[in-house]
Parts: C-alpha cells; structure tokens; sequence
C-alpha cells in the first residue's frame, strides 16, 4: 500500500466526519446503515481492482460498452457525415475528422441509449437487474424499500428513477425525500454515460468501465451519507419492504424505441440549454469578479486566481488532497471538481481531459480519483431540476423537497467524494485498470 492508497483510506473517515458534523440529529445515526454501506463498496471495489476474475469483468464490461457506442455513431454519421467522426477517426471514403464537435458526436449517442433503455425495459430486464440491487440495499442496510429501489434505479437512469416509486411519494419523510434527491445527485443516467466515455477514450482507454463501476459505488455511498446528514426520525411505511418498480409499459416494442428516443432528445435539449446558459453566466461572473480581483491584486501584490474556477478549486483544495489526489496535481484536479458544482459535470469531463492531452497531471492516479469524484450530477443545475421534477411528482410534499434540497445537495457532493476514496484505496501503479 503506497501513502496515496492510505490518504485515501483515512480520507474515507474523514468525509463521513465531515457528514457528522452536518449531521441534523447525531443521536439518531443508524449506524447499519454506514457499517454494510461500506462493507458493500469495499466489497466491490475490492472484486473490481483486486480478484483478477473482477478485473477481467471490469475489462469485458469497458469493451462492450465502447462497441456498443461504435453501434450508437451509426446513425450519427448518417446524417452528419465528417462532423460525426471523432477526431483521428477517419470514414469509409476515405475522410478525416474536422475536429471534436459534442453536438454531433456526442449528443446522438444519447438518443441511442435513451433507446437502448427503453428495449431494456420493455423487455423487464432492466426492472430484474433493479430488484435485485434494491433487494441487497434493503437487506443489508435496512433503509425503506422505497429509498432502496431509488438507489438502484439511479445506477442507470436520472431523474426518471422517481417514477419508479411514484405511488409512494406522497407518503415519505423528510429523511427519505432527502435520501431521493442524495441519490438522483450522486449517480449519474446511463444516457450521458456517452458524453464522458466520448470526452475521455482517447486518453483513458480504461474509462468506461471506471464510469460504470463509479455509478455502482456511488448509491451505497449516496445512501450512507444521506443518512447521516439527514437521520430517520419517523417510521417509513415501506421500512423493510421490497417495492416492486412503477411503470408504464409501451404497448410494442416500437413504441418503446420511439419513446426512449424522443426521452433522448428532450434530454439533449435540456443539456444543451443548460450549458448556454450556465456556460454564459459564469463567463459574466468571471469578468465581473475577476476584474475586481485583478485590481485587488495589483494593490496587494498578491496572486489569487479570482475565476469562479479558481475561487472553487480553493474551497475544494483539502477535500482533493483527503480522496488521495497528490499534492502536484492536486489543485488543478480542485478546480475542476470544484467547478462541477456549477458549470456541470460535462465541462469538467472535459477540462480533465484537456488536461492529460496537455500533459499537466503527473501521476496517472489523479485522473482516476477524478473521475470517480465527478461522476455524478452534484450541481446547481441538477438539483433545481432535481426538486422542480419531484415535487411535480409529489405536490403534497413541495415544501418538504424544498426544504432539504441544498442539504442533499452537500450530501451528493461528499458521497462522490467518498466514492472516489473508495477506488483511490485500490488504485496501484501496476494495475491493468491504470491510465496506459
């Protein structure tokens, strides 16, 4: 064990510290719930990073999923031609790639997926795979079957994972609701998987199957430390129960392929919004502040980098330094988690790229401590979308998903972080899992 994979060991302490010190009600912690959270991550990664038949899985899985996305650019480049091919790749007639274009290398690849899932679902094989999670969360964790088939479901879809407990919404507490939104932040959909694999491969061949393994790890984790900001107080009404998935199924198959797309497209719609304008904003903020601080630090002598980037990445500084990011690399990686909180995890995706391409991180580790930390959709953004879909799901409890939001917000940010210790305590310099 090197000094990084021991950081990262009592980094795991130290946010749950941080989540007790949040904590609404210390006395009440249900400490099951912490001890088999981590006893299942643990478990996992260790299958993951140490069994070689698990790392062999891990391998089978990233390869699938990269074909699987050269299946998904069929259609791309169909309609787009040399804008669909990613850079380097070159077509059947002979064409190059014009360059890296997200609109039309990326954002087809969710409406494939959007698809994908929809046959997934319209055959229940999505529904199984999600029983069979929810039912180890609510066996060994002993948390609601409600909040257990959330968690689950948020290892594959968004904010469409409330629908699958729709019926019971209106009669969850305060503790659950929290748990709903901690969760839903924590993990990100299998649709935009695409977008980082796609901003990632080129650099970090390894990075499907870290993204897939990070969104398993992150709803124990999102269980974990929801639970200890925000206690159980009441006595939920699916406590121990096995919750069987609400949905509407499509009459026929097409059906299901032509709903899944157009899901796909309105998701593309709202990320492409969302970047415009969250992209935009934080341009105007850094050129009011970054003026201001300019002069500030003509008058001081000082040299504070006054972005919104860099005003983030010192808040994160000690958080990235405690998942086992070292030192040398460590602010860089600090500003771009820090930065996820508003401009999204898609732009810093591709900062981090950006990054290896200029070859500004030292030690491979520090990529894959990043990834883990920011897979997840914990920012601003998301959970004003988070708490705007819910509570149209659950009116009667508007004022209740409200009232918890920012908390479960914190919550999802430490449980990504968390995650990300969890994978930096396995991550050895020789592994085949490493960045090549």
């Amino acid at each position: 064990m090197t000094i990084y994979n021991l950081v990262s060991f009592v980094g795991l302490f130290v946010l749950l510290g941080v989540a007790w010190l949040m904590s609404t009600d210390r006395r009440n912690i249900n400490f099951r719930v912490i001890i088999w959270g981590l006893v299942l991550q643990i478990a996992f990664a260790t299958f993951i990073f140490v069994i070689p038949a698990g790392t062999s899985f891990f391998l089978f899985i990233n390869d699938s999923v990269v074909r699987v996305l050269d299946s998904a650019s069929a259609g791309a480049k169909f309609l787009f031609g040399r804008l669909s091919l990613s850079p380097g790749e070159v077509n059947e007639h002979g064409e190059s790639s014009l360059g890296f274009f997200l609109a039309f290398q990326v954002f087809p690849a969710i409406i494939f997926f959007s698809a994908l899932m929809s046959i997934l679902y319209y055959y229940k094989i999505m529904p199984t795979v999600i029983r069979g999670f929810s039912y180890v969360f609510t066996r060994f964790m002993r948390v609601s079957g409600a909040e257990s088939l959330v968690a689950a479901s948020n290892i594959f879809v968004g904010i469409e994972s409330a629908l699958t407990v729709r019926p019971h919404l209106n009669e969850m507490t305060r503790s659950e609701l929290c748990t709903v939104l901690t969760v839903g932040m924590a993990t990100v959909s299998s649709s935009v998987l695409a977008i980082y694999i796609f901003s990632l491969q080129s650099v970090f061949p390894t990075i499907a199957g870290h993204l897939i393994s990070a969104s398993i790890l992150s709803a124990p984790a999102a269980l974990v430390i929801s639970k200890i900001i925000l206690p159980e107080s009441e006595v939920p009404k699916t406590l121990g129960v096995q919750i069987i998935p609400y949905y509407q199924k499509e009459s026929t198959l097409f059906e299901a392929i032509i709903n899944g797309s157009n899901n796909g497209v309105k998701l593309i719609v709202g990320i492409a919004a969302l970047l415009i304008a969250v992209l935009g904003l934080v341009s105007l903020i850094d050129l009011v502040v970054g003026g201001i601080g300019g002069k500030v630090n003509v008058f001081t002598g000082m040299h504070i980098d006054w972005s919104l980037q860099g005003l983030l990445g010192y808040l994160f500084y000690p958080f990235t330094i405690v998942i086992g990011v070292p030192i040398s690399d460590a602010y860089n990686i600090s500003k771009i988690i820090g930065e996820r909180v508003v401009v999204t995890e898609v732009v810093s995706y591709q900062d981090l790229a950006n990054l290896m391409e200029q070859g500004l991180l030292i030690h491979p580790r520090s990529v894959i401590v990043a990834t883990y930390a920011l897979c997840g959709f914990a920012h601003l953004a998301s959970l004003a979308i988070f708490v705007g879909g819910i509570s149209a799901l659950a009116p009667d409890k508007k004022g209740v998903i409200a009232g918890v939001g920012f908390r479960a917000l914190i919550a999802a940010t430490l449980a990504c972080m968390m995650t990300a210790c969890v994978a930096g305590m396995f991550i050895y310099g020789d592994s085949v899992l490493m960045v090549r």
